[in-house]
């Protein structure tokens, strides 16, 4: 069954040229111009992924996410200016999985949704849980708990935290987390890890400011805690 691809920008000309490309492929798109139509659409429609513009009349993308976070944890890859690099950061720190500059090409999108999707939905090994003081990571559950409560995580939070968290005291570079929840490396994207960290530790740390599991390794990356 094809997957459904919402595409959320006021642009309608890179709106059209986006769902020529991607029906294409193979996915089935539907269509909203600005985030408060998308909000109703994302709640009927309930899409596999989302791509949203972060400029848009009415609601902005932003806004969106602080909305739709609160009801679902559907994928989200951002569109955005280069200049704009405070809403990129503030996006991932909402919840979006990714963020693609424009302009972009098609393909380079193409695989940061196929990236994505695969992160979502990818088939976990049985029996997979990870236990470290009061977290348990199950990755056939696709859960994580805290001292006994479930904690939200967005697919890109969870896959950092399961590599990390599956080999205590190594140090993982920017790159290579970012291979892991993407598919693949690109340099100039590896600072939106620390964002991803950052968003991690205000979920599973008692104090982010004073970490007790991700350590940072400065000048390299980072490392889970060994008990």
């Amino acid at each position: 069954m094809a997957k459904t691809i919402l595409v959320v920008d006021d642009e309608k000309r890179l709106v059209s040229v986006v769902e020529a490309y991607l029906e294409q492929e193979g996915y089935h798109v539907i269509k909203a111009y600005n985030g408060r139509e998308a909000l109703h659409i994302a709640r009927d429609e309930k899409p596999d992924l989302i791509i949203l513009d972060v400029m848009m009349p009415e609601m902005d993308g932003l806004e969106f996410m602080q909305h739709h976070r609160k009801e679902s944890d559907t994928p989200i890859i951002l569109l955005t200016a280069k200049v704009e690099s405070d809403d990129r950061v503030i996006g991932l720190e909402l919840g979006a999985d990714d963020y693609v500059i424009k302009p972009f090409r098609p393909r380079e999108l193409l695989a940061r949704i196929r990236a994505v999707l695969r992160r979502a939905g990818e088939t976990r090994p049985v029996a997979s849980k990870l236990q470290s003081g009061d977290i348990t990571l199950d990755r056939d559950g696709h859960t994580v708990e805290v001292s006994g409560e479930y904690v939200d995580l967005t697919p890109s939070e969870f896959d950092i935290l399961s590599a990390l968290m599956s080999s205590p005291g190594r140090v993982f570079s920017r790159l290579e987390l970012l291979d892991r929840i993407q598919g693949t490396a690109y340099e100039g994207y590896e600072r939106t890890i620390d964002v991803h960290i950052k968003n991690l530790r205000a979920k599973i740390e008692h104090d982010s400011r004073d970490p007790q599991y991700i350590k940072t390794v400065y000048g390299v990356g980072y490392r889970f805690a060994r008990e």
